[in-house]
């Protein structure tokens, strides 16, 4: 059987990432008309095959490459799996994805779309499922996590190879359970989500309390 995504390998050649300091978003430099930028990140972008929309690219920023065969390694660990993509390659500096439908727990936030319970369930249950396969389920935020007819998907494992709990997942569960009600089914505008990132990321090269973080937060939400 061929692989229907081949014909796009060509055109990922006029494609190059790059990385930006302080955490921000790469850079792409280059254009494809087969190809659809679907997203962006701090080390990669992904991109969907157009002419074969099942596919995406997610293609690594230049000093980002040792991470692609970090994440293939992790993906071919983790199996075959509901929770997580299917990884169908590898090369020097991308992986071939299948592509996954639906919004990201960080659309919900900004769309006012309820995120339900059973959302942190499952991802409990993935990563309970992660560490059965001998890897670290790090790195799991807003944006890595697709709501999916109902179900969860996790897109981005590129950090389960890496030693170390950054907490990041734990935040998010806490604040979901002590604060979310005070703004499910509330559009939150970008600039707050933003800002709280932009803070969440800053105060976490220190010494980092999330009880001091969250209090931080209530005020600019102003809520008393």
């Amino acid at each position: 059987m061929s692989n229907e995504w081949e014909k796009d390998i060509g055109s990922l050649s006029n494609i190059k990432v790059y990385s930006n300091p302080n955490n921000a978003p790469v850079t792409i430099s280059g254009d494809a008309a087969n190809l659809k930028c679907i997203g962006v990140g701090t080390d990669a972008a992904v991109f969907q095959s157009l002419t074969a929309p099942a596919y995406a690219f997610k293609v690594y920023a230049q000093d980002k490459l040792d991470k692609v065969k970090n994440e293939a390694n992790a993906y071919k660990q983790l199996g075959d799996s509901p929770f997580f993509p299917t990884c169908f390659a590898s090369y020097d500096e991308y992986l071939v994805l299948s592509y996954e439908e639906g919004k990201t727990l960080y659309d919900c936030v900004l769309q006012g779309i309820h995120i339900p319970e059973r959302v942190v369930n499952e991802v409990e249950e993935a990563r309970a499922y992660i560490r059965s396969k001998g890897l670290n389920p790090r790195d799991i935020h807003l944006k890595n996590i697709i709501l999916q007819n109902g179900k969860v998907k996790i897109i981005d494992v590129s950090e389960y190879t890496v030693p170390g709990n950054d907490f990041r997942w734990e935040h998010l569960k806490k604040g979901y359970e002590q604060y979310y009600h005070l703004i499910d089914g509330n559009s939150v505008p970008y600039w707050i989500v933003a800002t709280i990132q932009k803070w969440y990321y800053q105060r976490r090269k220190n010494s980092f309390s999330y009880e001091e973080f969250t209090k931080t937060i209530i005020k600019l939400l102003y809520i008393k």
